[in-house]
């Protein structure tokens, strides 16, 4: 079977910015949480305590904060109505943390008032968890075995998981969005440490912004090669 080695260096080429892009987002929102990790809000109040007055704020009352491990690991889990912080943001007053605190709880908030979004996002989780698993596997089954109805079906597959990745944008844009807003709103920054802050959030939606562009790309290569089996 003949793969066309030139076709598959183009598509190679083609990819790479975006791997590379998703590289540096990764290392930007690593290197810009620890650097303003260190820089001490001058408010005083930790990414827990931030997080539980901005959702007593909004009207939020079926939401808990709670501590988990790990570094960088803070969500929202909307099934359990559970607000989960990283010991570093969690313990801290830093600008990291409370940005990020925020950033959590405006995804609760979001969930509070039904925003459009991140109803649809939720919706599609369980659908995108099976499929982001399936589709490459079926798709290249097909592609080795010459079976056009695999690859089709690997390719909406994947297709439902790049949509997911799309409708992510706008629901982490606007959660940060919020943040900022609450934080220099309820007096939790300054107006001198919100570019700090909004740097924060602004490297950590780069992470979001190449996963879409890695999908977007990832599915344009397996449509070419899926016009080639033709």
């Amino acid at each position: 079977m003949y793969w066309g080695y030139g076709m598959d260096a183009g598509l190679l080429l083609f990819v790479l910015p975006a791997f590379i892009f998703s590289l540096y987002a990764q290392a930007r929102v690593s290197a810009t949480a620890q650097q303003f990790s260190r820089v001490m809000a001058s408010v005083g109040t930790t990414g827990a305590q931030v997080a539980e007055e901005l959702l007593w704020r909004a009207g939020v009352r079926d939401v808990r904060v709670t501590r988990t491990t790990g570094v960088l690991t803070d969500h929202y889990d909307p099934r359990q109505r559970v607000l989960r912080l990283s010991p570093g943001v969690h313990d801290r007053y830093s600008l990291t943390a409370l940005g990020v605190a925020a950033h959590e709880a405006g995804h609760a908030i979001q969930h509070a008032v039904g925003y459009g979004p991140l109803a649809l996002r939720n919706r599609l989780v369980p659908v995108v968890s099976f499929s982001s698993q399936s589709a490459i596997p079926l798709f290249f089954v097909g592609l080795i075995f010459g079976s056009g109805s695999l690859m089709n079906l690997g390719l909406i597959l994947f297709l439902g998981a790049v949509v997911f990745t799309a409708i992510t944008l706008p629901v982490e844009y606007n959660a940060s969005n919020r943040a900022l807003r609450l934080l220099v709103d309820n007096g939790y920054i300054t107006e001198r440490e919100l570019p700090k802050t909004k740097e924060v959030l602004s490297a950590a939606a780069l992470t979001y912004l190449a996963a879409t562009a890695m999908a977007a790309l990832q599915l344009v290569r397996l449509l070419v090669l899926r016009s080639s089996r033709d």
